[in-house]
């Protein structure tokens, strides 16, 4: 990238540091090279975050933060709570089977980021269980779900449903069947919300 007159924003530092990340990959990305990137010194790079571990749990949460702000519009949506389950466990399966598949650099530099990223990924998986709770209290109140503990019941779903979201089985996602296992899952986890 041409250096440019732009104002050097964090924003602008993370969509740099991601191309880094997709060319060089996690061991050989330096904040040098982000910094070569941008047209600044690195020292530029450092104001806006202290260290290269900040960057890349920055980076890390700006990744987490795209499929939680995609999940979001589910849960606040005004379909019935069953429908906005299965649809956001569905978004939840498509986003994740996406970022491995279209981008499959990044898919795998994000794997060793998220392995190291301080607290991005614990905020990530609480904010994703949040959501899912939210959907599971509205269906307790409505009288479609009988869940006694929505946020325990949240954690549970997401633990049970994690073969189609955790990137550790990023592999399996395109195997043969892979879709009808989901489906299967996706059935018994809300007859169980029924129960």
């Amino acid at each position: 990238m041409a250096p440019t007159s732009e104002t050097l924003t964090a924003e602008r530092i993370l969509e740099a540091t991601e191309e880094v990340l997709r060319r060089h990959g996690p061991a050989k990305a330096t904040v040098v090279d982000v910094a070569r990137a941008l047209g600044v010194s690195h020292g530029s790079v450092y104001r806006h975050f202290r260290t290269k571990a900040a960057l890349r749990e920055a980076v890390t949460k700006r990744w987490l933060d795209r499929t939680s702000g995609e999940l979001s519009g589910i849960v606040a949506g005004g379909s019935a709570p069953e429908a906005r389950l299965r649809d956001w466990l569905a978004a939840l399966f498509a986003a994740k089977r996406r970022k491995a598949g279209d981008d499959p650099e990044l898919f795998a530099t994000y794997m060793v980021l998220t392995d190291e990223a301080g607290t991005a990924v614990g905020e990530h998986i609480t904010d994703l269980t949040a959501q899912l709770a939210r959907i599971i209290r509205s269906g307790v109140e409505n009288g479609s779900f009988t869940a006694t503990d929505p946020e325990a019941s949240a954690r549970a779903v997401f633990q049970a449903t994690g073969r189609f979201h955790d990137p550790c089985y990023a592999r399996e996602w395109e195997q043969p069947g892979v879709e009808g296992e989901f489906e299967a899952v996706v059935e018994l986890v809300v007859r169980g919300l029924h129960a």
